[in-house]
């Protein structure tokens, strides 16, 4: 999820753990513990910082190895300890572990049900895995839980009694997204009845979702708004050439091979040489597929630029 929301449920979480008859009993131990879930609903995603090698490193690293299985349980002890140590009450340990544990599995686990992913079963495996069920930015979790601490905060509500509320809605409410998202699976598969592998992927608006299809020799791309199912394009799958193989051993494109899972080639000559175009289908939005590697070789197919990323503004879906 995005950054605010971890946030938001960093917080929330230190409400929640006065559950615990020690943390409620205790107001310097429910100091830090709010240190620990704000940080432990953070930690996984300190991988950020690779941005600032370059977008290929970024996307090597990011969701990767600090959102893997051992990382699960390293970061709420790199977390607790120091804290323990830094109160110089080491009794309260057990406590803060599990805390920063809830907080680091959950940070991890809505990761995994968005539709960019996350490589959690590492090192079992490298797959990346996604569930397609929430858009990275839910406007009716981050409502319910920045009502809680207002609740809190504010109006002094009993924290237990709230963060209990708020954690089964959001339970509740990520139950019927993913419910939702199987029915709309389903209906897509009956309405198009091809052979191939389908993703359908959520908007911010409930009513609305995107599919992708990837059969033998192209994709299908559509929208579902409000149960009405529209296919919208389809793309031929490109055979490979010289033009296309001469891309393939740039940086981006290895990075971008790395994490990508539906992928679309596409090339043209242009004015000294050749443009080609990879692309993540599975970010197709509005007939545009915004994220992939731009490649420009020249006449004898020597490398001239290439370009990794979104080619899309920031604040412009889709919102993965």
């Amino acid at each position: 999820m995005d950054t605010g929301s971890h946030l938001a449920i960093g917080l929330t979480l230190a409400g929640l753990a006065y559950v615990d008859p020690a943390v409620a009993q205790n107001p310097e131990l429910a100091q830090a513990v709010l240190i620990g879930t704000l940080a432990g609903s953070n930690a996984p995603d300190l991988d950020s910082l690779f941005r600032l090698k370059g977008f290929s490193h970024y996307i090597r690293f990011h969701r990767g190895i600090t959102h893997s299985i051992p990382a699960l349980f390293i970061w709420p002890l790199l977390l607790s300890v120091p804290i323990a140590l830094a109160c110089r009450s080491p009794e309260w340990l057990p406590h803060l572990y599990a805390w920063s544990l809830i907080a680091t599995v959950l940070h991890v686990g809505l990761d995994l049900l968005n539709a960019y992913g996350v490589q959690c079963m590492r090192p079992i495996h490298n797959k990346w895995m996604h569930l397609d069920v929430l858009s990275i930015f839910e406007p009716f979790l981050f409502a319910i839980h920045i009502g809680g601490l207002l609740l809190w905060f504010v109006w002094g509500a009993d924290p237990a009694n709230v963060f209990v509320l708020v954690y089964a809605l959001s339970f509740a409410y990520i139950g019927w997204r993913a419910w939702h998202h199987s029915v709309q699976l389903r209906n897509v598969k009956r309405r198009l009845n091809a052979e191939g592998i389908y993703h359908v992927l959520p908007d911010v608006l409930w009513y609305k979702w995107s599919f992708v299809v990837e059969t033998e020799d192209r994709f299908l791309f559509g929208k579902i708004v409000r149960g009405a199912i529209t296919l919208e394009e389809t793309y031929p799958k490109e055979a490979s050439n010289e033009v296309i193989r001469a891309t393939m051993g740039t940086d981006g494109v290895r990075a971008f091979l790395g994490f990508a899972q539906r992928v679309h080639v596409s090339w043209s000559e242009i004015k000294d040489g050749y443009e080609v175009v990879w692309s993540d289908v599975r970010f197709w939005y509005n007939r545009k597929l915004p994220f992939g590697v731009v490649v420009r070789l020249d006449r004898d197919l020597r490398v001239v630029d290439d370009r990794l990323g979104w080619r899309k503004k920031a604040w412009s879906p889709p919102y993965v």
